[in-house]
């Protein structure tokens, strides 16, 4: 199922300048803190996690801190972004560590580098039943079919692991998308996902229980500039029904103007988030690879 028509490729293309998308890192590390604290709330002890569109790996080092001795697995389909990781690893990493790294056998060491991957979230390059732990903080909509992803992300996860993702809905932008509206008739930013058609992907994929839930941030701005460079710095727009060459200079007039009517009576401009979170647990399997019913049952105790 599509849920956009999202060019992959683009999408790698809009994020293989990390530079340019830090001035977003405080929504997402406000985000990633959100889901820390749902985190929390959950017992488990994961030895295997999985950061699924790591970015710069700022949550990376964060389970690293929070499940000493755990191996941290850190994917993203941009390349730029993994070796802003590696460079990150690199430059912390004193002249005496590196001595140590030298003399000490990779698999005492627990190297780093090993741990960052490269690749398609629905086609990850990971044995089955490898995970106890995946987490995905606003990546998910940059994914054509999220129906697909969930299906692989549970292939890959243990029995009674545990999935963990934020994604932005449908909400997200309006005051934008209503701007450009008055524009013209292309989609300038993404359709995303209603939280409750998530909620029926991931029961569709086998997932026990799963729990969806919603909160809407607004920012606001003063300056129109500040608001646009913000939203450039999430991403972009990736989709293959996007207009096609610059919208003119005319045309972007209008749009700012539109933006210029939605001032607030103390002068500012709200931009909107809808943030949707949702986590599930991985079942015991009830068939088989091939399709055969699991019937479990025990033998009644001798009496003595």
């Amino acid at each position: 199922m599509l849920s956009a028509p999202i060019d992959t490729r683009l999408v790698r293309q809009l994020f293989s300048h990390p530079a340019k998308i830090a001035g977003s890192d405080f929504l997402r590390r406000e985000i990633a803190g959100r889901m820390r604290e749902k985190l929390e709330l959950v017992r488990i002890t994961p030895a295997q996690i999985l950061d699924a569109g790591c970015g710069v790996g700022a949550d990376v080092a964060e389970f690293q801190r929070m499940y000493a001795g755990a191996q941290v697995l850190a994917l993203d389909a941009a390349p730029a972004m993994l070796a802003e990781i590696q460079e990150q690893q690199r430059a912390a990493m004193s002249a005496v560590g590196r001595l140590f790294a030298k003399l000490t056998p990779a698999a005492l060491r627990g190297e780093q580098g090993a741990n960052l991957i490269c690749g398609d979230f629905a086609k990850l390059p990971l044995p089955s039943q490898s995970l106890d732990l995946i987490w995905s903080n606003l990546a998910l909509h940059w994914h054509p079919q999220p129906d697909l992803v969930f299906a692989e992300w549970r292939r890959a996860l243990r029995t009674d692991g545990l999935l963990m993702f934020s994604c932005f809905g449908p909400d997200t932008l309006k005051e934008l998308r209503q701007a450009y509206a008055d524009v013209d008739e292309f989609p300038h930013t993404l359709p995303f996902v209603d939280m409750h058609d998530f909620g029926d992907m991931l029961v569709n994929a086998g997932f026990s229980t799963p729990v969806m839930d919603m909160e809407k941030i607004t920012l606001t701005y003063q300056d129109t500039g500040k608001l646009l460079a913000d939203v450039r710095a999430l991403g972009g727009n990736p989709l293959l029904s996007r207009r096609q060459g610059l919208s003119g200079k005319h045309a972007h007039q209008a749009m700012l103007s539109a933006l210029e009517q939605q001032r607030a009576a103390d002068g500012r401009i709200a931009l909107s988030f809808e943030v949707v979170y949702g986590h599930a647990f991985k079942p015991v399997n009830k068939k088989t690879a091939a399709g055969e019913s699991i019937v479990r049952f025990d033998l009644p105790k001798k009496r003595p």
